[in-house]
């Protein structure tokens, strides 16, 4: 048995052949499940275990009932192995249910403070909606879901916003379902979710900004007259957008022991994504860097330091706030060149975003795909975004196929040169006669 303990501490769920089917696991270390077939049917028992041994126990009990023809007895009968039989549901009232949650080893665990309270907070919404926090967990059903995905339709809420709550919800439940026992999920089902094809007529996007805007912004940088916290440094940061496509995020961030001005390259780990990117330092960007060498006092230290300890700052909580306050001054900046970040949008409560720091990404695809760099070589530098290097690069295929059509176009039904030429001659001919109509003949018919 101790192969099979070992086996458990893989990196992989365990999934073992059986006899009458198969005993697996979801994730490595989670509940081992049993699936196996009956009257042309699949059926999946829990063993609500995530023991390699016990499961196997358990499943010795379960596997003579398979046999069974009848749906009905093989249940019985399973639920008498499992030792289900006189199970008394565990009692939950939902206004103690966060605490159980919150301390459940099964549940979800995001990699920031914001999203963790974003779980909380949309729970307790749920709550309040229901307005009765003593019921228990077993009497929250579908038209209680469904009610709450009502409620978040009348805000005018993206739909990636509304989903993400939905989201939430589901996942909260799926593991106060497993504590309280057989207690269904009321927010499984797809209609409490809305669909991308409700915002297709959206026209307001992210845009990229032109080369006359990137020039205008770096002129802006420039201006004494136009003031914005560490502006020094937030002109560093935009010339990194500029010329690396790299997020905020990650600019910002930026440590000199990643960045190597000999060999005039710069190493990214990407926050998003993880992904390890090497970028050629540009010569503009290459100038910038060394004047920022002024201020760098050790190798590990951040390339713009002040806006990185703005951009790490907490609250009582430990949710970031920081990243907010330096995306204000970024925005600042964008708005001295006369265009509005954000606009308003018909059924949506919170405006949308179009220009930001993230249409320098936008700006770095979109140049990239005029000048014919390879699709592979840009998201080797800009990772692996490739919904925004799609967007371009489909683009320019588009114009691509335009000019082949024309070029197939021009020539059907069209004179060719021969035919342009005879027709002009005979048009000379009927002219009087003279020696420089002459000459002209002669250079069109020539050879």
């Amino acid at each position: 048995m101790a192969r099979k303990t070992e086996k458990q501490k893989t990196e992989k769920p365990i999934s073992e052949k059986q006899a009458k089917g198969t005993l697996y696991q979801i994730k490595p270390g989670g509940r081992f499940y049993f699936r196996y077939q009956i009257n042309g049917g699949r059926k999946n028992i829990g063993l609500k275990t995530s023991d390699y041994d016990e499961a196997k126990k358990k499943l010795a009990n379960i596997l003579p009932t398979i046999t069974t023809s009848s749906i009905e007895v093989v249940a019985a009968h399973v639920k008498q192995a499992k030792g289900l039989e006189g199970y008394q549901r565990k009692t939950l009232a939902l206004s103690d249910a966060w605490q159980v949650y919150s301390t459940h080893p099964d549940r979800a665990m995001p990699a920031t403070v914001s999203e963790q309270l974003s779980y909380k907070t949309t729970f307790s919404e749920f709550v309040v909606l229901v307005a009765s926090p003593l019921i228990e967990m077993h009497e929250v059903s579908y038209k209680h879901a469904l009610a709450f995905s009502d409620y978040l339709k009348g805000k005018s809420l993206a739909v990636d916003t509304h989903n993400r709550k939905m989201k939430r919800l589901r996942k909260i439940f799926r593991v106060l379902h497993e504590y309280c026992g057989d207690t269904p999920n009321p927010f499984v089902s797809p209609t409490l979710f809305r669909k991308n094809r409700e915002e297709q007529n959206l026209k307001v996007r992210r845009l990229s900004f032109t080369r006359e805007q990137e020039q205008l912004l770096l002129k802006v940088l420039d201006d004494p007259k136009k003031k914005v916290m560490h502006k020094k440094e937030i002109r560093v940061i935009f010339f990194l957008g500029l010329y690396t496509g790299q997020r905020l995020k990650d600019c910002v961030q930026l440590r000199w022991n990643r960045i190597n001005l000999q060999q005039r390259t710069i190493e990214v780990k990407q926050f998003k994504t993880g992904k390890e990117v090497s970028i050629p330092i540009a010569p503009q960007l290459y100038d910038v860097l060394v004047e920022a060498a002024s201020w760098r006092q050790d190798q590990t230290d951040f390339l713009c330091p002040n806006v990185a300890a703005r951009y790490n700052q907490e609250d009582a909580q430990g949710k970031n706030v920081g990243n907010n306050l330096v995306n204000i001054d970024v925005l600042r900046v964008i708005k001295w060149i006369g265009v509005q970040p954000s606009v308003a949008v018909e059924g949506r409560k919170k405006a949308v975003t179009v220009y930001g720091f993230h249409s320098l990404r936008h700006s770095f695809a979109s140049h990239c795909a005029e000048a014919g760099v390879p699709k592979a070589v840009v998201l080797s530098i800009l990772g692996t975004d490739s919904e925004i290097v799609d967007k371009y690069y489909t683009h320019i295929s588009t114009e691509a196929q335009h000019k082949a059509m024309t070029a197939i176009a021009g020539e059907i039904g069209v004179l060719s040169p021969q035919d342009k030429i005879d027709r002009t001659v005979a048009y000379l001919n009927t002219l009087e006669a003279t020696d420089k109509l002459d000459e002209i003949r002669r250079l069109l018919t020539e050879n």
